[in-house]
């Protein structure tokens, strides 16, 4: 009878195969990642206002809904999947499809009846102007003689 040596991080290692394994089926059915994917946003100070911007390749205007309070913004829409006779002969797609939600914390509060948009080349863009206490204004001050 042969002696085996106990390594005891071999078994530590089998689990964590099995649960690497089991990630990278979920993930090439797409499971994971569609239910992940966020849009990238980029969130900028710009004195009297807040400019957010969100990366929305491939997506329309028309098909973006967005939703502003005077703290949050709320980014939702969806991506269409395309003519069915196109999807004869692919082998293989990573296209994402289907609906996406972004809701994301503004730092300050914002007059959210004077936000505006803009769409252009997949980005969206928009101007969200602070409310008056949230502008960082500076007052000249006099000093008096006594």
């Amino acid at each position: 009878m042969a002696l085996i040596r106990w390594q005891p991080f071999s078994e530590i290692d089998t689990l964590r195969r099995q649960m690497d394994h089991l990630f990278e089926e979920v993930a090439n059915n797409g499971l994971a990642e569609a239910a992940l994917w966020k849009p990238a946003v980029e969130l900028k100070d710009a004195e009297d206002k807040l400019i957010l911007r969100a990366q929305l390749p491939g997506i329309t205007a028309q098909d973006v809904d967005i939703s502003v309070t005077r703290d949050l913004v709320s980014i939702s829409g969806e991506y269409h999947t395309e003519n069915q006779d196109e999807e004869k002969g692919i082998y293989h797609s990573e296209f994402r499809y289907g609906q996406f939600k972004r809701v994301i914390s503004l730092p300050v509060a914002v007059q959210n009846d004077k936000v505006t948009a803009d769409f252009q080349d997949g980005v969206l863009t928009l101007h969200l102007p602070k409310v008056d206490e949230a502008v960082n204004r500076v007052v000249k001050v006099q000093i008096g003689e006594r």
